[in-house]
């Protein structure tokens, strides 16, 4: 990959903030190849929103340091408003939507340059009135799940017939406050969650939190949140309360049905109990197996999250950079970059899944090809390397000031 030669990027420096995320060392390689040199900076942060101590060690390190700009996948807004004050610009990558985090004064920032894999939530922000801002979507780097593959000796472990990557959601709120809400809201929101479940590619959610609805809420649910955040109760009971409890519902009841007639695996940290036709195999480390599981099972399902509007969450890209069959929800991006059932097999609804899953289960040769199909999409258009150049033209483009301009 070209080195970028821009003198909007002379200093050739950039400060990276570790945290969780997994796709953090593809966009640090990423960088790398570009030219950039990569410093790290890494520290918990209880609150993404301030910090004091974490504020004044970034203070410092970039008054030491002629960074080009501050990078770090998702929105912090400590991150931020610390390089407002510095005048150092700020890049930031989401790969989880909605970001609480963005639901801040902070947004409006003048240092900020912020990329979001959703385009609904893009388009949100947009509409408020944060300036530099825009769509990306996620990536994937093919080069290294290749290699992983083929210095893998143990690949016949991670074969399947379906198999799931992923959580069950069973540690979710609304499970745990269900017992203090009366009847009403209770019956209220059970059949908010069911019509959510029978809708893909598509959010009922937040329009079903009526302001009586809200209203009610308020006496038995506490919204907590610093001073300076504007998100509020219909935004955060309809993503981390209701929308999780509708991906526990679903991922439960995707994988029962399909056990009914399959071989049916799940790798998973959450409680699989109840879960008695489905293979339990454990959880599975991101960088050094996960692509043997993706590679290795006929069909790799994905169900994205409700709280995901309208963008392609990670696990799609990863299931089809390590060349493997993949069957998800359906999701209004797709479409952009990808031809169903050419490059990915899609379903609406669980009857959908069940049918189109006994069919590629049966159509070996076909199955194979859309395999291939999605394999050869990704590696050719969307790998970190194209992704992180997109981002550097579009900072050029507007003019992004730089430490050494």
């Amino acid at each position: 990959m070209q080195e970028v030669e821009n003198m909007k990027f002379q200093n050739k420096q950039i400060l990276i903030y570790k945290w969780k995320a997994y796709n953090y060392l593809d966009v640090c390689q990423a960088f790398l190849a570009m030219g950039f040199e990569v410093d790290i900076v890494e520290q918990h942060l209880p609150s993404y929103d301030e910090d004091e101590a974490f504020s004044a060690r970034l203070s410092e390190l970039l008054r030491q340091k002629s960074y080009d700009f501050v990078f770090t996948i998702n929105y912090f807004g400590v991150i931020s408003d610390t390089c407002e004050q510095a005048g150092v610009p700020y890049v930031s990558w989401s790969c989880d939507s909605p970001l609480i985090s963005m639901y801040h004064e902070s947004v409006y920032n003048a240092c900020n340059y912020i990329f979001l894999f959703d385009k609904s939530s893009y388009l949100f922000f947009k509409a408020l009135g944060a300036a530099n801002i825009w769509h990306l979507p996620l990536a994937v780097d093919t080069g290294r799940i290749s290699h992983i593959l083929e210095h893998a000796d143990d690949l016949k472990l991670y074969q399947n017939e379906i198999s799931l990557v992923g959580s069950l959601y069973e540690r979710n709120t609304y499970d745990r406050i269900i017992p203090t809400l009366p009847q009403y809201l209770k019956g209220y929101f059970d059949c908010a969650i069911e019509a959510q479940m029978n809708i893909s590619g598509g959010n009922l959610i937040e329009q079903l939190l009526t302001d009586e609805i809200l209203q009610e809420l308020e006496q038995y649910y506490h919204l907590e949140k610093t001073e300076r955040s504007f998100s509020d109760l219909r935004l955060i009971f309809a993503t981390t309360v209701l929308g999780l409890k509708v991906a526990k519902e679903q991922r439960r009841s995707c994988l029962l049905e399909l056990a009914k007639k399959h071989q049916v695996s799940i790798y998973t940290n959450s409680n699989t109990q109840d879960l008695l036709r489905v293979d339990y195999r454990g959880s599975v480390d991101y960088w050094t197996q996960m692509p043997k599981v993706f590679y290795g099972s006929r069909i790799n399902l994905n169900l994205t999250i409700p709280n995901i509007k309208t963008g392609i969450p990670l696990r799609v890209w990863d299931v089809l950079g390590a060349g493997g069959f993949l069957m998800t929800n359906y999701q209004p991006e797709l479409e952009l970059y990808f031809d169903l059932d050419k490059d990915l097999a899609v379903f609406e609804n669980k009857r959908e899944l069940e049918r189109k899953a006994s069919y590629y289960l049966e159509h070996e040769k076909e199955r194979l090809e859309i395999a291939r199909n999605g394999h050869e999409k990704v590696k050719q258009f969307h790998s970190y390397e194209k992704r992180m150049a997109q981002m550097m033209e579009i900072l050029e483009q507007e003019e992004f000031p730089g430490r050494g301009a």
